[in-house]
């Protein structure tokens, strides 16, 4: 088990593309690639001002992985807690006009669709590295 907490919070918008590879890439990295090791945060009661949400996030580093450029999860943890440890845009791995696409059924996703969900997660998951070995 870490001893230092990490969290994460995707993007909660279900309008676009880029906001179901966002929640598809966190839960990739919590049972794939992190397992164990990925604290997730709830967008939606964060910007609703649940205490134990903000807190997390004022104490330990915290990820956003947005779903487009309008970048609500780093703005809402910078604008209720505290600077991001890091983050990632989908739009900046599949371009914004792929992450505004209508949404789809995770039933319908293809292959194209699972390969940026991947790349989401690993981008992430180097970020999440990256604070670990300078908590070191």
């Amino acid at each position: 088990m870490l001893e230092k907490r990490i969290g994460v919070i995707s993007c909660s918008g279900e309008e676009c593309l880029g906001g179901t590879i966002s929640r598809l890439a966190v839960r990739k990295m919590m049972e794939e690639l992190k397992p164990g090791m990925v604290s997730t945060l709830c967008l939606p009661l964060f910007i609703a001002g649940d205490g134990g949400e903000r807190e997390f996030a004022e104490k330990y580093p915290t990820i956003a992985v947005d779903g487009c450029s309008k970048c609500c999860a780093k703005r809402a943890i910078e604008k209720y807690s505290n600077k991001v440890a890091g983050s990632v845009d989908v739009a900046e791995i599949i371009g914004e006009a792929k992450a505004l696409d209508k949404p789809l059924s995770t039933r319908n996703l293809t292959d194209e669709h699972m390969e940026y969900v991947k790349q989401t997660a690993e981008k992430t998951s180097e970020i999440f590295d990256d604070i670990l070995i300078k908590s070191i």
